[in-house]
């Protein structure tokens, strides 16, 4: 097949990206299955994988989308009246009143439940490289800790009750203006800011474990997998994705800081070969790209993927 895949974001990206680092994923397992893959997306976008196609987000997409491709997969926004074969995957959550297409690919089935969907693909990764025999010290928050659902101040808080060290968060300042006043003055805490994927996973690969209490509906959670894949089990709130994503084996959830700091005394309960194990068989980049493919058949073949 023929496939374009558009992204807001000039690829690839050196620290954080969430559905930008799922979309250069994807499109470099596509060309590996044998499919021709354009990628739509900002200038500085550079790929030996794909045909780099560069797009002002600001203007119309429709004019530049390749004629004889087969299909077009947005993970940004539709154009109207668009006749193209497309799908667009929901990485975020609607907001109220919103309709999404009838063609979309939400990313859990929670999401897709409060969203009134039935199509699902899992997000994947590939899965990284590292030391699961270190000694694990600590804890970890990885997420952008200047958005309050996501609760890095909880995160904080477990820890510190925990008795558990240091929590390194990954994704935040101590002090932060972008979205607000935001200072968050506890010793306990170190503040990495954003980081690349070397310092990332030299963290992790040392953590007990991945400190997530959101306090929103997770549409998916790259960090959890992120984690998984460094072998630390995952302490969540119950809510969005979590359920679906964390089984008992690898991580406990409750929307209770104190049993949650309760488990997080016993971390090594949970394996860091069987959280890795579960998360490169469920969450790898191959995975989701064979599932993508029978979505795209299912839509040439003029199937509508949500009733």
């Amino acid at each position: 097949m023929k496939i374009a895949i558009t992204s807001n974001i000039a690829l690839p990206v050196a620290k954080y990206g969430g559905a930008e680092r799922v979309i250069w994923g994807l499109s470099r397992e596509l060309s590996f299955l044998g499919h021709s893959v354009y990628l739509i997306a900002p200038p500085g976008t550079t790929c030996d994988f794909a045909q780099v196609i560069e797009f002002n987000p600001v203007n119309d997409i429709s004019n530049i989308i390749p004629k004889s491709i087969d299909l077009i997969h947005f993970f940004s926004k539709i154009p109207k009246d668009l006749q193209i074969p497309h799908i667009y995957t929901a990485e975020g959550n609607g907001i109220y009143g919103h309709k999404f297409s009838r063609q979309t690919v939400f990313v859990s089935r929670n999401q897709a439940l409060r969203h009134c969907g039935d199509c699902v693909v899992h997000n994947g990764l590939t899965p990284s490289k590292v030391n699961l025999s270190l000694e694990r010290n600590g804890f970890h928050f990885l997420g952008k800790a200047a958005w309050r659902r996501k609760n890095v101040k909880g995160a904080i808080r477990c820890a510190r009750q925990a008795k558990s060290g240091k929590i390194d968060i990954l994704g935040g300042t101590r002090l932060n203006f972008n979205m607000g006043f935001r200072f968050t003055f506890d010793l306990n805490a170190r503040f990495h800011g954003m980081v690349d994927d070397s310092m990332k996973y030299k963290i992790m690969e040392t953590s007990k474990g991945l400190v997530f209490p959101v306090c929103w509906n997770e549409p998916f959670g790259l960090a959890i997998i992120e984690s998984l894949f460094s072998g630390c089990p995952v302490f969540g709130t119950p809510y969005g994705s979590l359920p679906e994503l964390v089984p008992p084996e690898v991580g406990f959830l409750s929307a209770s800081s104190d049993e949650l700091a309760e488990a997080m005394k016993d971390s090594q309960q949970w394996k860091p070969q069987v959280c890795r194990d579960y998360a490169v068989e469920n969450f790898n980049t191959k995975k989701m790209a064979l599932k993508y493919v029978e979505i795209y058949e299912r839509v040439l073949d003029g199937e509508v993927l949500n009733k």
